[in-house]
C-alpha cells in the first residue's frame, strides 16, 4: 500500500508508525538507526530523490527527521525503547499493538506534549504536521560544524580519530591528493591497519561517485578508508561502500559524528539533572 505523503513526497508520521514496528520485527526485534531507515526505505520502496531531500537550513533529511519523531512517538507510548548506544527495541506492547490502537498514538502523545509545552492551537492542528521547530543539540552542533573552516574541520577529524584510538594521525593538507585528507594507524589487538580518511563538510548528501573516487585514491596507500561528513550518505553511496569484491569503506554521517563527539566529550557538554522528590509517607510515619 502506498503511504500518504506531505507536499514534498515524504511519508507522513502516522503512516510510518506501522512500518517502524514491522521493520523492527523483521530485523529480529531490534535495530540501529541506520538499519531501521534502510529497512523502511526498501520495505516501502521510497525513491532516492525523496530519501535525499533535506530540511530547510539543515543537513538533516526530511525522511530521517520524520522517522526520528515517529520513533519518539512510539517510545513515548511504550511501544519501542532506545538504549544508550542508539539501538531501538520493540517492546511486548509494541509487538501486540493493533492498527486501531496505533492510530491513536499521535493524538495521545501530542496531548502529553501539550500539557508541558504546546498550545491548544497546536493540539487542534493536523497531527502529521506537528514537529517541534526548536532545534535539538545535534542540529545546533551540525550548524556549528558547517560554519567552521575546512581546515578546522580536518583538525577536528584528526582529534576525533586520536581520541578514538588512532595513532600517527596526520592531515595531509595537499590538493590533488585524490580526495585523501589524512591518514592514521589503527591497532586492533595485535593487528594494525593503515587508514586513509576524507572529510566532507557537506550540508547535503554524499553520493556513490565520491566513495568510488576515494577508493581509487586509497588503493595501494591504505588498508582501509573512512569518510566523515556533516551531511548524509545516499543509499547508493552506502551500497558502494560495502560493494562485494572491493575494499570496504567506513562511513560516518552527521548523526553518527554528533554521537561520537558527545561520547568523546569533544565540544559537547552533558549535564546531569538532579531530581528531588519529597516522601510524604516518611513524614506521616514520624
Amino acid at each position: 500500500m502506498k503511504l500518504d505523503t506531505d507536499n514534498h513526497g515524504v511519508p507522513l508520521l502516522r503512516c510510518l508508525l506501522r512500518p517502524v514496528i514491522e521493520s523492527l520485527r523483521d530485523l529480529g526485534g531490534s535495530a540501529s538507526n541506520d538499519e531501521l531507515i534502510e529497512k523502511i526505505i526498501k520495505k516501502e520502496n521510497i525513491p532516492e530523490n525523496i530519501q535525499n531531500l533535506t530540511r530547510k537550513d539543515s543537513r538533516t533529511t526530511r525522511l530521517s527527521y520524520r522517522l526520528g519523531w515517529t520513533k519518539t512517538y512510539l517510545a513515548k507510548s511504550g511501544l519501542i525503547t532506545n538504549s544508550a548506544r542508539g539501538v531501538w527495541t520493540l517492546t511486548d506492547e509494541g509487538e501486540k499493538i493493533t492498527d486501531e490502537q496505533l492510530a491513536k498514538v499521535p493524538a495521545l502523545v501530542r496531548a502529553g506534549i501539550n500539557a508541558k509545552s504546546a498550545s491548544k492551537t497546536e493540539i487542534d492542528a493536523e497531527v502529521d504536521d506537528f514537529e517541534p521547530e526548536s532545534l535539538d543539540w545535534r542540529e545546533i552542533l551540525l550548524r556549528t560544524l558547517q560554519n567552521i573552516t575546512p581546515d578546522a574541520f580536518e583538525r577536528l577529524s584528526q582529534r576525533l580519530l586520536r581520541e578514538a584510538g588512532f595513532v600517527k594521525v596526520e592531515v595531509t593538507g595537499k590538493t590533488g591528493d585524490g580526495g585523501i585528507d589524512g591518514q592514521g594507524v589503527l591497532r586492533v589487538n595485535l593487528v594494525t591497519f593503515q587508514v586513509a580518511f576524507q572529510c566532507k563538510r557537506y550540508q547535503g548528501s554524499v553520493g556513490a561517485s565520491v566513495v568510488r573516487d576515494f577508493r581509487g585514491a586509497m588503493v595501494g596507500r591504505a588498508d582501509k578508508g573512512l569518510i566523515i561528513t556533516t551531511g548524509t550518505f545516499t543509499q547508493a553511496a552506502k551500497d558502494e561502500a560495502i560493494r562485494p569484491g572491493a575494499p570496504a569503506i567506513d562511513l560516518i554521517d552527521g548523526e553518527l559524528l554528533c554521537q561520537l563527539l558527545k561520547d568523546l566529550k569533544l565540544g559537547v557538554v552533558t549535564r546531569m539533572v538532579e531530581e528531588v522528590t519529597v516522601d510524604g509517607g516518611w513524614f506521616t510515619a514520624l
